[in-house]
């Protein structure tokens, strides 16, 4: 079953995390509307880990997702310049990722966008199925301006708990992942991402009450990049 995108309005001056144990109801969600300010205020520099399966100049969009099967996924980026720790805006931001079953496609959940005055890129697509070569995650750079042909200046990958990838596994359209099951602490470039004091996983909030079933989840993360 396709579900559809659920959006929830943040207060304004929000400086802390929302913990990964939090839900909002559906019922209160309304409009699109994402974080207005860095959720997290972290200045450490995110280490880079190697690029996979990246395609060249990916559309302008902030809805990847496609008409994608799986659970929907708002994500805000927040990008840092650990030289001022401020907020770095109108930088490109990319992502890509793969679909319920693990798998990815050339054109489906990928997208670049622009970061906001407030350093923030978002983007709608779907909790990603998990691969056999790696922990579950979501790929991503960020480039030195709004141009295609900026330098890249971070390359790296974002993570979730295990207990969200092992969860949501269970979710319709995600049981037909056939793939290997490698959990963060299999993966070495779990570790490299952590590195220096950086968490690489993706806060999560869940919409709705069912947590076996979520109507969609809401993730927010601070990367600190050198420009």
């Amino acid at each position: 079953m396709r579900l559809s995108f659920f959006f929830v309005t943040a207060a304004c001056g929000l400086a802390l995390a929302v913990p990964a144990t939090d839900r909002r109801d559906a019922s209160i969600v309304s409009g699109r509307a994402f974080y207005a300010e860095l959720v997290n205020n972290t200045c450490v520099l995110a280490p880079e880990v190697p690029m996979a399966n990246y395609v060249s100049n990916p559309p302008m969009r902030t809805d990847v997702s496609d008409n994608q099967p799986g659970v929907p996924f708002l994500v805000d980026i927040g990008i840092v310049n650990t030289a001022t720790c401020q907020a770095l805006s109108n930088v490109m931001v990319e992502i890509w990722s793969t679909n319920a079953a693990g798998q990815f496609s050339s054109t489906s959940l990928r997208g670049a966008t622009m970061t906001n005055s407030n350093g923030i890129a978002e983007f709608k697509t779907i909790f990603p199925g998990f691969t056999s070569d790696s922990a579950n995650h979501l790929s991503f750079l960020v480039r030195s301006s709004s141009s295609r042909s900026s330098p890249v200046i971070h390359q790296g990958r974002l993570f979730f708990t295990d207990p969200w990838t092992d969860m949501i596994a269970k979710s319709a359209n995600y049981t037909q992942n056939t793939n290997s099951r490698i959990t963060n602490d299999e993966d070495p470039n779990f570790a490299k991402a952590n590195e220096n004091g950086f968490n690489s996983i993706i806060n999560i909030v869940s919409i709705g009450d069912d947590w076996a079933d979520p109507q969609g989840i809401i993730g927010d993360i601070t990367v600190g990049v050198n420009p």
